[in-house]
């Protein structure tokens, strides 16, 4: 887990803050944490489900069969 990991996880936090902010203006502190954690655990999430799509897209173009080009035709 990288510092760039924590960054996307720090950025899903604020955004989730901010969201919560303009819904309701008056939002307390607590709204604001649990909106905060949500965020952090939702970028979290996003961020692993993209990794392991793109962790599949990798062995599926390693498994995929080369061209047999040994015996072209002329």
């Amino acid at each position: 887990m990288g510092l760039l990991d924590e960054a996307g996880k720090i950025a899903g936090a604020i955004a989730a803050v901010e969201a919560a902010e303009k819904v309701d203006p008056d939002a307390g502190l607590v709204t604001k944490g649990i909106a905060a954690v949500a965020g952090f655990e939702g970028a979290g999430k996003l961020e692993s489900m993209l990794e392991k799509k793109d962790d599949e897209k990798q062995e599926e173009a390693d498994n995929a069969q080369p061209a047999d080009d040994s015996n072209p035709q002329t």
